[in-house]
């Protein structure tokens, strides 16, 4: 199960498993992370404390500047990323390793930011061993590795280091892609309690580096253009729009709604995508446009037979395909609003940007 770890004979697995209880802050999750990612992808077994921080940004970069997941109101991590992002104009969707190269090569402007993460995280994850809240005791009681726990802590020059236990290596090394599935499961479930309103939100702890392909939702939107007798126009624009040459554009961005589904999706001007990006058009002004383009679309298809699979996205609005193809005016923007404000709303309390054209 995702929730559990591996078991083993001769190590406290018991204590491993219990890393995460009571845990009030996202800290323990991207800690473990980065100490087992660095090991795995460098074969080192010490680590200064700045690589893990390091590692410990990288990893949650994402979640924050991307998706806008809360980690929590007396969350440090959550705000140091803000406040390293906007304080140097860094790109939301920074590459990991260019990421990781900038925070090593402006150590000196950033250290002050998040040096909180060395403050606690690395005595509190020991706990389940070492059974103290002195920090000074901690480090002692660590250096014979008591209770088998999986490192200790060190120092040498004035800076932090930690050394993994020699009997955690193969562990870690056999069990890195479970062991990174119970990390992400705990965390899945420690954020969407602070974000319980959002969609998709294990989906949001890990960066996406290829989305999926929308072709099928391009076929539906071409076959409308081909059967339908009037000339489609953008919502946003006003541009006549023909087959083949427009961008299928997410009205709700999908960096928070985290889904292709047919009914956030309708033809834009080419210029839209570029323009709105992930922020937030106005739905007072525009939700009515996408509401009557979805029910040409679906009208066009029933008329002419044609009902291909894709058309099942439709029910999440709680209507059938038939039922919003025969709304009056006023029930289909009902039906669509129903779903989109609530949604609207979530992402402006988010921090999503409105969209002014």
């Amino acid at each position: 199960m995702a929730g559990t770890v591996p078991q083993s004979d001769h190590l406290s697995t018991d204590r491993l498993a219990r890393v995460f209880d009571n845990t009030v802050a996202t800290y323990k999750f991207y800690w473990f992370e980065a100490i087992l990612d660095l090991f795995i992808t460098t074969g080192k077994t010490r680590f200064d404390i700045w690589d893990i921080q390091v590692e410990m940004v990288v990893n949650s970069w994402h979640p924050v500047c991307y998706f806008h997941l809360s980690f929590g109101k007396s969350e440090s991590l959550f705000r140091a990323i803000h406040e390293i992002q906007h304080r140097y104009d860094l790109p939301v969707l920074m590459g990991r390793e260019d990421l990781r190269r900038w925070l090593h090569e402006n150590r000196s402007k950033v250290y002050g930011t998040i040096r909180f993460l060395q403050l606690n995280v690395p005595y509190r994850f020991l706990m389940p061993w070492i059974r103290t809240t002195n920090d000074l005791s901690l480090v002692e009681r660590s250096q014979e590795f008591e209770n088998n726990c999986p490192y200790r802590i060190w120092t040498r020059d004035g800076g932090m280091r930690i050394e993994l236990n020699p009997l955690w290596l193969d562990y870690f090394r056999d069990n890195y892609p479970i062991l990174k599935n119970f990390i992400y499961w705990n965390l899945a479930l420690f954020v969407q309690g602070r974000n319980p309103n959002v969609p998709n939100v294990p989906g949001k702890l890990v960066r996406v580096e290829a989305r999926n392909s929308l072709r099928k939702q391009h076929e539906f939107w071409d076959y409308v253009m081909d059967h339908e007798a009037q000339k489609m126009h953008c919502i946003y624009t006003g541009a006549e729009l023909s087959k083949g040459e427009y961008d299928l554009d997410h009205f709700l961005p999908w960096s928070f709604v985290s889904h292709d589904l047919l009914w956030n999706l309708l033809p834009a001007d080419g210029s839209i995508n570029s323009s709105k990006s992930d922020r937030l058009p106005d739905l007072g002004e525009y939700l009515p446009g996408l509401a009557s383009a979805q029910q040409l679309a679906l009208r066009t298809c029933l008329e002419n037979g044609h009902q291909p699979k894709i058309l099942e996205d439709y029910l999440s609005l709680g209507c059938t395909v038939q039922e919003i193809a025969d709304m009056p005016k006023a029930a289909l923007y009902d039906c669509f609003g129903r779903v989109l404000k609530p949604l609207d709303q979530i992402a402006r309390n988010m921090g999503f940007e409105s969209w002014i054209r």
